[in-house]
């Protein structure tokens, strides 16, 4: 089993020349559903209301054959309104609630039987459930294997310094680490985000990967450096296509084997052409995303037709 743990919330999506859009979302949400997708057991656990896009979220989460253990609480499920422009690019306003109590708790069941665990994105930023993510991260650091996707919001968490606490807390326990270059470029101004790739990668991590957008992906391991480009494709909009490059990540992360603490150091051992096999992948499901409307990140059936 792999565990996502992290917000889940409602994408209402904007745009000047269509009807609003309503979308089940949030970044690790979004990360769960597509490992399942590709062929993984997955399961989510996050916070949602006791509301209609509440249920919005069960329903999707159901279809997706995604378990769901925490309950809905009493708090309005939390909202992103993503502006799109003419382009397709997307800024966000959000409302939300970011709090799991009983966490700590609940957290040596909810985490039995998982062989990874991600998370990342706001739920790692927002108090009060920040804290509580990073301690169960740090618990179950030791025999399980932990990715971490900053996905920073800077309308949500403008205090720079404090959100680059934050990402090094969490990046010195993870075993893989994905970024954007927009969000490297915001956490380090003065340095690329090659260099805190480098840099995150000596703190400890196996891989640190950086997506550039048209550009490709490049990653950096203790074998060296990697790039590949990113598939040609017509872009529709580019809500959730972080999310599916990280799910695919970690899918092809399972697929070679590399997941569970048991298993740590050999993944530091990871070669260049692993390496590169995983970027190839994770970047054709990014472009699948970004070809159609909202975060739909693709099934493994998908995947395959488009190798």
């Amino acid at each position: 089993m792999l565990t996502v743990i992290g917000e889940t919330l409602i994408d209402e999506v904007v745009s000047d020349t269509a009807p609003m859009r309503a979308h089940v979302g949030g970044s690790p949400m979004n990360v769960a559903v597509g490992i399942a997708r590709l062929g993984h057991p997955a399961q989510f656990v996050g916070r949602y209301g006791d509301d209609e896009y509440g249920r919005l979220v069960q329903q999707h989460l159901r279809d997706n054959s995604v378990p769901f253990p925490v309950d809905p609480d009493s708090s309005p499920t939390s909202v992103a309104t993503a502006r799109l422009d003419p382009v397709g690019g997307a800024s966000y306003d959000f409302q939300l609630v970011w709090e799991l109590p009983g966490l700590a708790e609940q957290g040596p069941e909810l985490l039995d039987g998982t062989t990874l665990l991600h998370t990342g994105s706001i739920a790692t930023m927002l108090t009060p459930g920040a804290d509580d993510v990073l301690a169960l991260v740090r618990s179950a650091h030791p025999g399980i294997t932990i990715t971490y996707d900053p996905n920073c919001r800077p309308t949500i968490i403008r205090d720079r310094d404090f959100a680059r606490d934050q990402a090094e807390k969490f990046v010195a326990l993870a075993d893989v680490v994905k970024a954007s270059d927009e969000d490297l470029r915001w956490l380090y101004p003065d340095r690329s985000p090659e260099d805190t790739a480098r840099s995150w990668l000596d703190g400890g991590a196996a891989v640190v990967v950086v997506t550039r957008g048209s550009r490709g992906p490049w990653a950096v391991c203790r074998a060296g450096e990697r790039e590949v480009p990113a598939p040609t494709t017509s872009v529709v909009d580019s809500v959730g296509a972080g999310d599916s490059f990280m799910a695919a990540l970690i899918g092809s992360l399972v697929d070679l084997e590399f997941d569970g603490g048991q298993r740590r150091d050999e993944l530091r051992r990871i070669t260049l052409e692993q390496l590169g096999g995983m970027l190839q992948y994770a970047a054709r499901a990014a472009a699948i995303t970004v070809s159609r409307p909202g975060a739909d990140p693709p099934s493994r059936d998908e995947m395959i037709q488009t190798r």
